[in-house]
């Protein structure tokens, strides 16, 4: 049993990661086991996220002033909460495929820009692409009119260095005749 400074930290922890996170999914782990988790905290890790296992009764204290409150009917049985700031989707995947690979695994519920989201949704959630996906496919519908626009403007100067060529071959071709 931990003690009163333990418990605190434990909640003061908590509530400072939840806190600054911006998106959260509550899972029910039971019967993960201890290789699985690993790996799981593992993949969780590698998108800028955290995982973590927390007391229900002290991770009801440590929501109780963050966004994550409305959430807080989830914190019954056995609770994991996967959350960051940066990018949903990207834990949604990794948390997602999880899922697939470990049926026990269930999501209870899920926060994401502030907003609850119904775990039934967490699948779609997956299925989009990645931030970096979508800025690299703004990026390119950002440069294609650029793109184009070059193309057209390269095409006018490389005509009109044709037309004078052809204007200066008949100039030189019609004084080579006149000799």
């Amino acid at each position: 049993m931990k003690n009163r400074a333990q418990k605190q930290e434990a909640i003061s922890g908590f509530s400072e990661g939840v806190g600054s996170a911006t998106n959260a999914f509550v899972l029910d782990f039971k019967g993960i086991t201890v290789p699985q988790v690993t790996e799981l905290r593992k993949q969780v890790r590698e998108t800028g996220s955290e995982y973590v296992v927390i007391k229900n009764t002290l991770a009801l204290i440590a929501v109780k002033d963050t966004p994550l409150k409305s959430l807080s009917h989830h914190f019954t049985g056995m609770t994991a909460v996967a959350y960051n700031a940066t990018d949903a989707v990207a834990l949604a995947k990794v948390l997602t495929k999880f899922a697939k690979d470990v049926p026990t695994v269930q999501f209870k519920g899920a926060m994401l820009a502030g907003q609850v989201v119904a775990p039934t949704e967490i699948q779609n959630i997956a299925n989009l692409p990645s931030r970096e996906e979508l800025l690299s496919k703004l990026l390119y519908l950002m440069q294609h009119p650029i793109r184009g626009l070059a193309v057209v403007l390269n095409g006018t100067i490389r005509n009109f260095a044709v037309v004078l060529d052809q204007v200066a071959k008949q100039k030189g071709g019609g004084e080579a005749d006149a000799q």
